[in-house]
């Protein structure tokens, strides 16, 4: 591949914008889950399964259950994805801050016990 093709490539890569919303990391054996927000979603689930695998996680009770329970008792999904918006520098920061409560309210009253609280884009 000619320098002229990666840089076009790289360029293509970084303004295309990576899908938005609410997510959830779910231990099935125990029915508790972590629920966060974030301004790229595949991103995040990719660095928390890291963070998981190479036992650095930020939620000790977290890492705690996948280290007990092993990779297959956590199921990683996307629960809500914000539609795009055309408006230049749009920041979905306020709209993740109100489905990220949404979905914890939800699952809260349905019984789900929760891990601790991550928000929205830090982790």
């Amino acid at each position: 591949m000619g320098e002229i093709d990666r840089k076009a490539r790289t360029r293509e890569y970084k303004e295309t914008a990576r899908p938005a919303g609410v997510y959830r990391i779910r231990n099935t054996v125990q029915g508790r889950s972590l629920v966060g927000a974030s301004a790229n979603l595949p991103g995040i689930l990719n660095r928390h399964q890291f963070e998981l695998k190479n036992g650095s996680h930020r939620d000790a009770e977290l890492q705690r259950d996948w280290n007990e329970l092993g990779p297959a008792a956590f199921e990683f999904e996307e629960l809500d994805v914000l539609e795009p918006k055309n408006e230049p520098g749009y920041d979905p920061a306020a709209d993740l801050a109100v489905l990220l409560e949404m979905w914890t309210a939800n699952l809260t009253a349905s019984g789900e016990s929760l891990y601790g609280r991550v928000g929205q884009g830090s982790r």
